[in-house]
C-alpha cells in the first residue's frame, strides 16, 4: 500500500502530528456556539486526526467532537 493518500498534518512548529498524540494549546481559544474558553497551556490528550490537515478533533473537559486548528496547538514529548 502507498502513503500518497495520507495526510501529513503538523502543529505550529511544523512537528507532525500523529492519532493519539497529546498537545498544548499555545493561547486562549473561544468555543463556538458556547461560552467556554480552552485556556492557554490546557493538555489535550488523544487526538483525532481528520481530513483535514489544519484540524484536529478532540475532547476537553466536556465538550466532546470539539474541532481545533493545528496553528493553535504544540505536539507534547511524552
Amino acid at each position: 500500500m502507498s502513503d500518497d493518500n495520507e495526510t501529513i498534518v503538523k502543529d505550529c512548529n511544523g512537528t507532525r502530528l500523529h492519532e493519539g498524540d497529546t498537545v498544548h494549546v499555545i493561547k486562549d481559544l473561544k468555543v463556538k456556539g458556547t461560552s467556554s474558553v480552552i485556556k492557554q497551556g490546557t493538555k489535550i490528550k488523544g487526538i483525532r486526526l481528520t481530513s483535514n490537515e489544519d484540524e484536529i478533533e478532540c475532547r476537553v473537559d466536556n465538550i466532546k467532537g470539539l474541532v481545533l486548528k493545528t496553528q493553535f496547538l504544540k505536539r507534547v514529548n511524552a
